[in-house]
């Protein structure tokens, strides 16, 4: 439920072998796991649940090998949503899914969704002169603070704890979680594979840390 193919693209583009597959066995013996996906929360997890993949996902991140969302995948990471009704979802970042909505400051309606381009910036501060290294040891670090990233959504993430948050987006004067990091469990509301070579840095960012986890598994 997703641009597959353009992340299976990416994916290439930075020298990862990327498959598309449910199988859970290939699930498990892969290196990381990339959940991209579009449409609406409940239809995607009830897919999940039918091809018996929620706990295959759960497990793999308990492993400690990288899992990456992205959009709907980022939004599946969480303990629920409220897109349609009330969702439960994979339970990796403990929070909650919900619709842009709102203009917090001038209380008027959003235009939702929201598409196009937009910028990320440190959820330690919106400030755009945050210092360099703000996002270390994460999938954005390469990137400086306020980038652009490419989005479409109608719903975003509230995860419970701040200490997750990579980066906030403003919308109107709405200020929204757009990516956030646990370990090794990766999330982003914007599409890096729309996003250009800011976007590719990413993939690239992954394609190291798999590299780094063989690396040191082989030296185990």
């Amino acid at each position: 439920m997703g641009n597959l193919f353009s992340v299976k693209q990416a994916c290439e583009q930075v020298g990862l072998n990327a498959i598309i597959t449910n199988s859970k066995k290939t699930i498990l013996a892969s290196s990381a796991v990339i959940l991209p996906g579009v449409g609406a929360f409940g239809d995607a997890m009830q897919i999940l649940e039918q091809l018996d993949l929620v706990q295959v996902i759960q497990e793999l991140a308990n492993s400690g090998k990288p899992v990456a969302g992205i959009c709907l995948g980022m939004q599946l990471l969480m303990t629920e949503s409220h897109e349609f009704g009330r969702h439960r979802g994979l339970g990796l970042i403990e929070g909650e899914v919900t619709r842009l909505s709102v203009d917090t400051h001038l209380d008027r309606p959003l235009k939702v969704p929201h598409m196009g381009w937009s910028r990320i910036y440190s959820a330690d501060s919106i400030d755009e002169q945050v210092p360099v290294g703000a996002w270390k040891g994460s999938l954005i670090e390469d990137l400086p603070n306020g980038t652009f990233m490419y989005f479409v959504h109608s719903y975003y993430p509230k995860p419970e704890s701040p200490d997750v948050r990579l980066s906030l987006t403003r919308y109107g004067s709405l200020e929204f979680c757009s990516s956030f990091q646990k370990r090794n469990i990766f999330g982003c509301q914007f599409h890096p594979e729309r996003s250009g070579p800011r976007g590719l840095a990413i993939y690239r960012k992954l394609a190291a840390s798999i590299h780094s986890l063989q690396e040191q598994h082989s030296y185990d």
